[in-house]
Formats: C-alpha cells, structure tokens, sequence
C-alpha cells in the first residue's frame, strides 16, 4: 500500500519549494510537469510513499530541479510568472493532511533574491 509523504513547501520570488520528507529513500521518482507534481519512492523499510500535487500556478518544469538527501528530497520549481506569490501549492483550496507550510523557510521576500539565487547554485552544485 502507497501513503503520501510528509510534504512542507514554501514560496519564494523565482522558486517555490517542496520537500518531501522521506529518509533513506531510494527508487526516487519526481516528474515535475507544467501544473503538475508527482513524487514517489521507498523508504529503508521497502514502504511505498506516493504524492501527486495539481500546482496553484505554472511552472517552468525546464527550470526545475530535484535534490535528494538522507532525509528528504527537495524539489524547486522556477514559476512561470516570477514575483507572484503563491498563495498555496495546490491547485484546489483544500489543504491535504500530509502537506504543510516549511515556516523555518517562509520568509518576506524584501531582499530575498540574492539569498534565492545562492540557495539555487547551492543545489545546481549537487
């Protein structure tokens, strides 16, 4: 049986961000579409984890990206339109049970781009 991953995301200018929070996971699949996200692996205990997110906007899934750590995998998603906050990630206005807003990464965007684009070379260095 497939469950979803425990899923935080949040919202920056250029990216939005979601990190789902599997340690030890292998057998990582992420395909980032242009309103869409699936996102499935196996845990060390051979549990299937399965997520499929309609996005709240577009995105450029040319310019998007997935990292995976022994913790978790973090997916960044350039928006199609930049300087748009996201209210929410999902499509719908329903908020599921395995999703949750990363507010040690949530921040106010005032001057944020430059800590945006280090944390983006930062994962592109991976």
């Amino acid at each position: 049986p497939r469950q979803p991953a425990k899923t935080l995301w949040y919202d920056r200018p250029r990216y939005v961000y979601l990190e789902f929070c599997v340690e030890d996971s292998r057998d990582v699949k992420v395909v980032i579409e242009d309103q869409r996200l699936v996102f499935s692996c196996k845990n060390a205990d051979g549990l299937e984890f399965y997520n499929e997110i309609n996005l709240y906007a577009r995105v450029n899934s040319k310019d998007s990206r997935e990292k995976r750590s022994n913790r978790s995998i973090t997916c960044f998603m350039r928006k199609w339109k930049e300087k748009v906050a996201w209210p929410r990630i999902t499509k719908e206005n329903i908020k599921p049970a395995w999703l949750s807003v990363d507010f040690d990464n949530w921040r106010d965007w005032e001057g944020d781009e430059e800590v945006e684009r280090a944390m983006v070379e930062q994962y592109a260095e991976v």
